[in-house]
């Protein structure tokens, strides 16, 4: 916007004669600031921005720092408190904005999503209970866990005893129980696939020969 000359020969002469700031001659030749603070930067005048006001956390910054890096888990109030009996009278709302601002923040973590089909995989773990007595008998009471990767489905069974064969006994019932194929055919298909892309026979893994085994049992 183009204003007369006259209007910023006062703008000029307010400015450099009588020292007045860019925010009164605005508000006493009834004009917006940044037109004052144009003509001043065509006149060739850095442009002056206002002095920043001395926040009351500034004496205290130095102080959240240290005490954030030795705890980074400490909550906004309590360090709130610490900074109160140091002579703060400042708000708590911003002083928990500031407390957000600078805590510091956990390193990033890369993580792999690993993506399955229906009935492809799932995740079988062994778990000991402790014991359970029955009369006289003191047994180890075990527990079978089988997790579908796909549909997040679980199947739990519990066996006095931790051989081989309850563990493999907890397949073979995961598999009837989510009327699944027996195993067998399929680790067979994938061990002959194996076979013939290495151009060598390759027998099927102990664990998953065990499995076959245990269907019999």
């Amino acid at each position: 916007m183009t204003i007369p000359p006259e209007l910023e020969a006062q703008i000029l002469r307010y400015h450099h004669v009588e020292k007045w700031r860019v925010g009164t001659i605005a508000r006493q030749l009834h004009v917006h600031h940044g037109t004052v603070t144009r003509v001043l930067a065509q006149a060739g005048l850095p442009r002056t921005d206002p002095p920043r006001r001395r926040s009351q956390v500034e004496p205290y910054l130095p102080f959240i720092f240290e005490t954030l890096q030795k705890f980074p888990a400490l909550t906004a109030s309590r360090l709130y408190a610490m900074v109160r009996e140091r002579g703060y009278r400042g708000g708590p709302d911003h002083f928990r904005h500031i407390v957000a601002c600078h805590r510091p923040r956990r390193p990033a973590e890369a993580y792999l999503r690993l993506r399955s089909l229906a009935g492809e995989q799932g995740q079988v773990d062994w778990g000991h209970f402790g014991h359970l007595t029955i009369g006289r008998a003191r047994r180890t009471l075990m527990a079978f866990v089988m997790v579908l990767s796909y549909s997040r489905q679980i199947f739990l069974r519990f066996f006095l005893d931790a051989r081989i064969e309850s563990f493999l006994r907890g397949h073979a019932a995961a598999f009837a129980a989510w009327n699944g194929m027996s195993p067998c055919p399929a680790l067979r298909q994938s061990a002959q696939r194996r076979a013939g892309a290495s151009g060598r026979r390759d027998p099927l893994p102990s664990h998953a020969a065990r499995v076959c085994r245990a269907l019999s049992l």
